[in-house]
């Protein structure tokens, strides 16, 4: 076992530094979040900061790297107060990745990838017609961190959209049948395995595997 100090990973090359750190968490679900500007200049960027933040109210969160550069997704959320979160899936890997580059604000990343917008109702923001779980959201709260002066978002859900028959009878989402992808560090894109469910843990009863509709199985 190899044991590095803060005090190497401080001498890192920034690159290889961030490639590093990004990995110690482990996968991390890898989304798409569809923006549009007062000016109506659609963008599209990919993102493994997602969270999940309560379910009631139903909120999500939203890390942001700190604003040396034009960071053109936040500042539309903080101007028009909507954003859509959106899973990647396997066949939008190469196109959803693409969306990191440095685009101009006049390029419009749905554009540049050949992803496609969607617009559901009247919800002020993109959402990405390829992905099978979109999430619209509210813009309810915002925090500058200062320990790194990364930007903390909060969201409530408004909606979400999915197959129907991907919904669970007790509410479990199988994200397996959605294709959803996880990310780890900053550039490997997982495709999920059909994962295990066990029952809801209690001191005094061992664990039992659960079918996907949350039934227990038989043994």
């Amino acid at each position: 076992m190899k044991t590095i100090t803060s005090t190497e990973i401080k001498k890192y090359e920034s690159r290889y530094r961030a490639r590093l750190i990004n990995s110690l968490s482990g996968a991390k679900s890898a989304n798409l979040i569809g923006t549009k500007s007062l000016s109506n200049q659609e963008n599209l960027c990919v993102v493994s900061s997602c969270f999940h933040l309560g379910a009631d109210p139903a909120l999500m969160g939203v890390i942001f790297r700190p604003a040396v550069v034009e960071r053109h997704t936040f500042e539309n959320i903080m101007e028009t107060k909507y954003f859509s979160i959106n899973h990647i899936n396997s066949s939008i890997v190469k196109q959803a990745h693409q969306t990191s580059a440095r685009y101009p604000r006049e390029v419009s990343e749905f554009n540049a990838t050949e992803l496609n917008p969607e617009y559901i109702d009247e919800f002020n923001a993109p959402f990405v017609r390829e992905s099978l779980l979109q999430i619209g959201l509210e813009l309810k709260e915002s925090q500058h961190l200062s320990i790194n002066k990364t930007e903390l978002v909060i969201g409530e859900i408004k909606f979400v959209r999915v197959p129907e028959d991907f919904i669970q009878p007790d509410g479990f989402i199988d994200l397996f049948a959605a294709n959803s992808q996880a990310v780890t560090g900053l550039d490997c894109y997982h495709s999920l395995n059909q994962g295990e469910r066990l029952s809801y843990a209690k001191p005094d009863q061992p664990a039992h595997v659960l079918n996907l509709d949350g039934t227990i199985q038989k043994k």
